[in-house]
């Protein structure tokens, strides 16, 4: 995976939306441990989408036509982002 610069975002088990933003990852896991959460932290470049992201170096491939549809693109996530699993605060 290449270098990317970029922001931490870390989205907590069940929340609907994320619930802390990092620019360094030790702050992101020391604040999650502080707090003993649960979720994933990823990060995520800046200045682009993840589907134009993921478009650009590879890590998807538009098969069908509804996949490149708003529906679909406003969903979309990437498991080729660097993310870590966090349980109870402590890195899964």
């Amino acid at each position: 995976m290449e270098d990317i610069t970029g922001v931490w975002v870390f989205h907590g088990e069940g929340g609907r939306c994320s619930s802390g933003v990092f620019t360094d990852k030790s702050k992101a896991e020391s604040w999650i441990s502080q707090h003993q959460l649960s979720g994933v932290l990823t990060l995520y470049p800046l200045d682009i989408g993840i589907y134009d992201w993921s478009l650009e170096n590879g890590y998807f491939e538009i098969k069908k036509e509804e996949q490149s549809k708003p529906s679909f693109i406003q969903q979309f996530t990437s498991g080729s982002q660097e993310h870590y699993h966090f349980e109870n605060g402590k890195l899964d």
